[in-house]
């Protein structure tokens, strides 16, 4: 079986004809199978989702119980139409995992979605999947991105606090796995007063608390004069917003893998940029490709072209897919 008759791109995304069945569509769908929990690859709306049992009940978390007619968890190798699928992990959020497909005369294929080679304490660790085509995204697909060890960008927040003890340093994570992320390095490193979250951080950290991911004393950021820590973690979208005007002279802060490029930090007003990342950089990008060494690497989104080069360079066959509409969810 030729590897486009058995997954191409659509304008609903990657769609495999003999399972019948998209991958993270950007359009509700008969059949949708999910990377992860992610707004850009998770909508609601389909007829059927498979997903890991965590990117599921997040999905519930966000959308409702009904964002679904079925769903299925991905628990080892599933049949679906004449294709085996297997869920493995991403390292980039919580339950993200990577697709493995196989078919009789097919190549074996690895859709990846959004994944992470940087040890991350709120998620399993990447899992390399042995394949013959190898689905990459590229957001960070360019040699001048190389993200720091995340425990340094930890010391500076803590460094920050030390130096403006009387200012709430304000963090801008995203709600879903960036947030989690920044709290539990803050433990890591031994901060154990509270942290205050935007309400809407609040419902999907008390589900990793759930799920045995130790976050700490965690309270609500509804009420500044009784903030009794120095930490307060809200999702990009509050900074625009007149919540962030109750707070006495904060210190802006912003955890993003973007915040290596200072344009970014500056354009947002950000007077702390924490480079903290959930996706691989550049140097994790080619590794991956260089310990795979899969027959062809096909490119989903991000800086496709930079790293479409670099493959040729290697001797790796390697397309563009340019999909729209995965780059939607603050990074």
């Amino acid at each position: 079986m030729r590897a486009d008759d058995f997954l191409h791109p659509t304008d609903a995304g990657l769609y495999c004809p003999p399972g019948d069945f998209f991958i993270d569509p950007v359009r509700p769908v008969p059949r949708a199978l999910i990377t992860h929990g992610h707004g850009d690859h998770a909508r609601s709306g389909h007829g059927a989702v498979m997903a890991t049992r965590e990117t599921l009940e997040i999905m519930a978390i966000r959308y409702g119980e009904d964002f679904t007619a079925a769903r299925q968890v991905a628990d080892g190798p599933t049949r679906v139409g004449d294709v085996e699928v297997s869920f493995h992990p991403a390292g980039h959020i919580l339950g993200s995992a990577q697709i493995r497909l196989a078919c009789d005369n097919g190549p074996v294929i690895t859709v990846s979605g959004d994944y992470c080679r940087t040890p991350n304490p709120v998620c399993a660790p990447w899992e390399p999947v042995p394949c013959d085509i190898f689905v990459t995204e590229a957001t960070f697909g360019l040699p001048v991105f190389k993200h720091p060890d995340p425990s340094a960008e930890t010391q500076k927040l803590l460094a920050s606090m030390a130096e403006f003890p009387d200012r709430p340093h304000l963090v801008g994570a995203y709600a879903l796995g960036k947030a989690q992320r920044v709290i539990a390095l803050l433990r890591q490193a031994g901060y154990d007063a509270p942290i205050h979250l935007h309400g809407s951080a609040q419902r999907l950290s008390d589900y990793h608390v759930a799920e045995g991911i130790p976050l700490g004393d965690l309270r609500p950021a509804t009420t500044p004069k009784q903030i009794e820590g120095q930490v307060v973690i809200a999702p990009p979208s509050a900074f625009a917003s007149p919540w962030v005007q109750r707070f006495r002279d904060p210190v802006i802060c912003f955890a993003s893998g973007w915040m290596a490029v200072r344009a970014r930090a500056r354009q947002r007003g950000v007077e702390l940029p924490l480079v903290i990342s959930d996706h691989v950089d550049w140097s994790q990008l080619t590794q991956t490709l260089s310990e795979l060494r899969p027959s062809e690497v096909w490119v989903t989104h991000g800086a496709e072209e930079a790293l479409v080069r670099w493959c040729e360079l290697n001797q790796l066959r390697a397309r563009p897919l340019r999909l729209v509409g995965y780059e939607d969810e603050a990074e």
